[in-house]
């Protein structure tokens, strides 16, 4: 064989051997992160589609695979909305106020998910009595949702809630500083905490 063919195959041959051993340690490389971290540590947690603010604490969404789920936010509670003409109409102080806080704490959910293409990231914690799941609530850039309510006043932290909150450390801080400033809920005397307005409206 001629000895200028063979350099001509030999340097055709070598720069291929050498992107093959590249794609084989990068494949290998990507199956061992798989094998260690599994799918969510490498490409980070599923993102879920936002079909509805129910509330102040409640979404609606769309798993990954399609499926219908609701959602309860851990560690908080967030004042209450109207769900009747009644309610709406109503002229009591308790009524009014709670009402006007939870609309407040509504309309700034849908503005946080909305400025986040209405998508969502969860930790789920617990499952509730209604069959809700309960989690954290992150935007996919990061932002505990939890935690920017409780900051600007329109949630309050639940203590029963507080055992299924791996994030409590910062909603607890959020809120001594919305406390501390009159932010929101802080602001209004005549505001009472939502469970407690749901026990006096039971009676």
């Amino acid at each position: 064989m001629d000895k200028s063919f063979k350099r001509k195959v030999l340097k055709y041959i070598a720069p291929n051997l050498k992107v093959r051993r590249q794609l084989t340690i990068s494949l290998c490389i990507t199956v061992l992160l798989f094998g260690t971290f599994g799918c969510d540590r490498v490409f980070g947690p599923p993102e879920y589609s936002v079909r509805r603010v129910s509330d102040g604490d409640t979404l609606a969404l769309t798993d990954p695979n399609g499926e219908k789920i609701s959602v309860r936010f851990a560690c908080v509670d967030a004042p209450e909305i109207p769900h009747t003409n009644k309610e709406k109409k109503s002229r009591r102080l308790a009524d009014r106020s709670q009402f006007k806080w939870g609309k407040k704490a509504q309309e700034r959910l849908q503005e946080l998910v909305s400025g986040a293409g209405n998508r969502v990231r969860l930790d789920i914690t617990d499952k509730d009595r209604y069959g809700r799941s309960v989690a954290e609530v992150r935007l996919p850039d990061g932002t505990f949702v939890q935690e920017v309510l409780v900051s600007e006043g329109l949630a309050v932290v639940y203590p029963p809630y507080l055992k299924n909150c791996p994030s409590k450390i910062f909603v607890q801080q959020a809120q001594g500083g919305a406390k501390a400033n009159k932010k929101g809920i802080w602001s209004d005397k005549r505001f009472i905490d939502p469970w407690e307005y749901r026990k006096q409206k039971k009676k």
